[in-house]
This record gives structure tokens, C-alpha cells and sequence, in this order.
């Protein structure tokens, strides 16, 4: 895919969060919104997966630590053709497989079952060890909350995983700048991020997270990285996409009403159109 297609494929994932966050009447779209330029990138170009073949033992694996951002994942593994994009209506939706955190037993493309903030950043450690045990060359991808690195597993992992020199692990900061009660600089700040990946061991990079140019080049680097994991700072814009929940702590874990429905799709029919005259 070319920029302009990733642009317009992103902003199709962005429709889907909204959709599906709506119609549950619950679920987080800010952190899905701000995401959504990461998730496209990683399944329309960097990761080696397939939609009619989502368990091929040698696929690359994707985990979704900050697990409340399902809206996300499934709106972009539907674009993938993963499941139909109609079923992102039943989110959280009684009887739906689709559950409000990512259930890797009933969704396809789900690589890790994630929700318990800090424990996703494990589980892909735990997949990057065995994928050196066992000699095979698929890489693993995990995307945290800034607000999620406030948790001390997140670094108990890392220490492994410096210590194990695991360089198929690439672990994904997505920084916006928000958490559920606010500002993480005033909840309880990470920051400096950067410098406490490199202190265990990390190689860090940091971009700006909805600029498909530097996601492109950052995950390339990393691919060139070896004898140690690398670590994507991305700063992000919260609810990216739609004019009332940009930057706006609010919008971190609710569900728009029908009319906050109706502005925010036309938003992104906006952003749609400008693309297509591109």
C-alpha cells in the first residue's frame, strides 16, 4: 500500500471504532482513535499475517496489551478480512464473539486474550522467547498505554526481555498523553519514557505515531536492530479523527450518543473526501 492508501484504509478503521463503540453504547474510542494509524500500519504492511490462515504457527503476532482498545483491533482486523466489517456493530453486544477486551479463544486474529493492564507486554515476551527456542523467524509486536506503563509487570517484562537480547520483539508506546483520570504527567508520570527503555537494554525510537512516513521508517530500523528488543515511543493525538474527542480525557472510555454519532462519522467523511481528491 501506498501512503495515500494507508491514510484512507486508517481512516476506515477510525469509522469502524465509532460504529462499533456507538452501537455498544460502551467501550473506549479515544485510545482506539489515536491508535489507529499503528494498527493499520502494522496489518496492511509491516506484520506477516493472513486473514484465511490466521493460525499459521509461523505468522508474526500482534498483542494488544492495552486491551480496552478492542474497537481498534477489531475494526482494523475486519478491514483485513478477518470477519465481517458488519459484525463490529455487536460489539459487546450479548452472544456476540466480540467482547469488550480481545478473547483470542473466539475471535480470528487475535493473538493473545488482554485486558489486565501491564500483563499483554508479557504475554509477547513470552512468544519472542519461544519463537528463539524454537528457531523460527516470526517477530512479535505489542502495543502499551502510556498510562498502562505506570504498572510494574510492564517493566518486569522488559528486564526479560533486554536480558534475553530478544530483537523480534518490538514493543509499541502508544503516548497520547491521557488516562482514564487525566494527564499521566499528573496521575503518575512515566516520563522520561525513552530513557527507561534504553536502560533495560532497549533500543528506542521515537516518532510521531499518526505520521505514516515515521511509523514506516521506525518499524524498518527495527528490522535492522539486532541483539537487543526495540521500543516505538509514538506520540499520538487521543480520539484522532473526530473533532470533539481530540485531546479530550472525557472521550477515553465512553460511547458517543446518536447525534455525537452523526458529527463524528461526518468528520471522518470529511477527512474520506479529502483523501479521495488527493
Amino acid at each position: 500500500m501506498n501512503k495515500l492508501e494507508l491514510m484512507k484504509t486508517a481512516n476506515e478503521v477510525r469509522k469502524g471504532i465509532v460504529t462499533a463503540v456507538h452501537s455498544a453504547k460502551a467501550g473506549h474510542p479515544g485510545g482506539s482513535l489515536s491508535a489507529a494509524d499503528i494498527f493499520t500500519y502494522l496489518y496492511f504492511e509491516e506484520m506477516n499475517v493472513d486473514a484465511k490462515d490466521p493460525k499459521n504457527p509461523d505468522r508474526d503476532r500482534f498483542v494488544l496489551s492495552k486491551g480496552h482498545t478492542a474497537p481498534g483491533l477489531y475494526s482494523v482486523l475486519a478491514q483485513k478480512g478477518y470477519f465481517p466489517i458488519e459484525d463490529l456493530k455487536t460489539l459487546r453486544h450479548t452472544g456476540s464473539y466480540l467482547q469488550g477486551h480481545p478473547d483470542m479463544k473466539h475471535i480470528p486474529g487475535v493473538d493473545m486474550t488482554s485486558g489486565s493492564l501491564g500483563q499483554g507486554i508479557s504475554a509477547a515476551v513470552g512468544m519472542a522467547v519461544a519463537g528463539k527456542l524454537q528457531g523460527k523467524d516470526y517477530r512479535v509486536y505489542t502495543l502499551l498505554g502510556d498510562g498502562e506503563i505506570q504498572e510494574g509487570q510492564v517493566w518486569e517484562a522488559s528486564m526479560l526481555a533486554g536480558h534475553k537480547k530478544l530483537d523480534n520483539l518490538v514493543v509499541i508506546v502508544d503516548n497520547n498523553n491521557l488516562q482514564i483520570d487525566g494527564a499521566i504527567t499528573e496521575v503518575n508520570s512515566p516520563y522520561p519514557i525513552d530513557k527507561k527503555f534504553e536502560a533495560f537494554n532497549f533500543h528506542v525510537i521515537n516518532i510521531d505515531g499518526n505520521d505514516f512516513e515515521q511509523i514506516e521508517t521506525a518499524l524498518k530500523e527495527a528490522r535492522t536492530v539486532k541483539g537487543r528488543p526495540t521500543a516505538i515511543i509514538a506520540k499520538t493525538l487521543k480520539g484522532k479523527g473526530v473533532s470533539f474527542m481530540e485531546n479530550q480525557v472525557g472521550w477515553h472510555g465512553k460511547a458517543p450518543n446518536d447525534e455525537e454519532y452523526e458529527i463524528a462519522m461526518k468528520d471522518l467523511e470529511k477527512v474520506g473526501e479529502a483523501l479521495c481528491q488527493k
